[in-house]
């Protein structure tokens, strides 16, 4: 079988970035199951599985467009240290969930702490990295029904619901 729109895969990997700095990797895990087509992992990574089958290895780069997006400094902002509540137990990198100004959920980062503000990053941590692939094809099947539906892989190596 080999893997296609609608495909459960699963895959053991290794993520570096292009200094080869470890960034990412399944050893000493169970394999990554995603669902094929349903964007549960990056579109570059996706585009280089397709047509793999069970046992196929390669390596692969990937874009920054194809992967988390560019840099768009947009994203970044200082807000009053007010909205973190007891911002004593802010830290530099510590991530935050907020709303966008269209209502929706967004993870932040925190890049900078002043005396009157906290300057967050709304840019994916891995936005604006080429990001380095290794990858080994452990298991190609067929999404069930709820699967499809539901978008994601469920059972074993994967998602559950409680």
């Amino acid at each position: 079988m080999q893997i296609s729109k609608d495909s459960v895969v699963s895959i053991d990997y290794k993520l570096t970035d292009d200094s080869g700095n470890l960034m990412d990797s399944s050893e000493g895990s169970d394999p990554l199951a995603y669902l094929h087509g349903a964007g549960n992992i990056i579109s570059g990574l996706e585009t280089a599985l397709l047509g793999k089958s069970v046992g196929e290895e390669l390596k692969v780069r990937i874009a920054p467009e194809d992967a988390y997006g560019v840099r768009d400094d947009s994203k970044k902002q200082a807000v009053p240290k007010e909205l973190f509540g007891d911002e004593e137990e802010v830290k530099i990198g510590a991530q935050y969930h907020a709303e966008g100004p269209d209502g929706t959920h967004v993870a932040v980062t925190v890049m900078e702490i002043t005396d009157d503000t906290i300057t967050v990053d709304a840019n994916h941590p891995l936005a604006g990295y080429h990001l380095n692939f290794e990858v080994k094809i452990v298991e190609i099947r067929s999404a069930t029904k709820e699967e499809l539906e539901h978008g994601h892989v469920h059972g074993p190596h994967g998602h559950h619901h409680d």
